[in-house]
């Protein structure tokens, strides 16, 4: 499993924790069980490999991170999501956001274009290219305004 797909799937455990409202923890365990994630494997060829330790370990803390900093990751897609609402924004759109600026936050060893590019792809694949440039815009944004406090 690359850390793409490692991606892919933290999103679909930060997507689902969205609906469940279970504890991240729980979350990943449940979804991550051999039998149930087998599957899986039918559905979506993201599941066809299990995550490694490494990439397990990178999932559990993106997901618990995602989850524990829920208000704040939403208030930033809202200062950039000018004209839209949060709530208004599907599911999957806020989800792949959370990830992305979790990341570049949060996550050392990912660079702020890999972070936005990957989101981009992932929203691209699931609710189509509209929202890709949705997604782009808002991180794009989002990135630049680092950019200007760094400086």
């Amino acid at each position: 499993m690359t850390r793409a797909n490692a991606r892919e799937l933290a999103v679909h455990l930060i997507y689902s924790q969205g609906f469940t409202g279970e504890e991240p923890d729980v979350v990943v365990a449940t979804r991550l069980e051999k039998e149930y994630y087998k599957q899986l494997s039918a559905e979506n060829e993201v599941y066809e490999e299990r995550p490694t330790r490494t990439q397990l370990a990178y999932i559990d803390n993106v997901v618990a991170g995602v989850a524990n900093r829920q208000e704040m990751l939403n208030g930033e897609i809202q200062k950039y999501s000018i004209g839209w609402d949060v709530s208004r924004i599907s599911r999957l759109a806020r989800s792949v956001m959370q990830l992305a600026i979790f990341e570049i936050l949060y996550v050392e060893d990912v660079p702020t274009g890999v972070a936005v590019s990957e989101a981009v792809r992932i929203a691209k694949k699931y609710d189509g290219d509209d929202t890709g440039a949705f997604v782009n815009g808002i991180l794009g944004s989002f990135a630049r305004s680092l950019a200007t406090e760094e400086a």
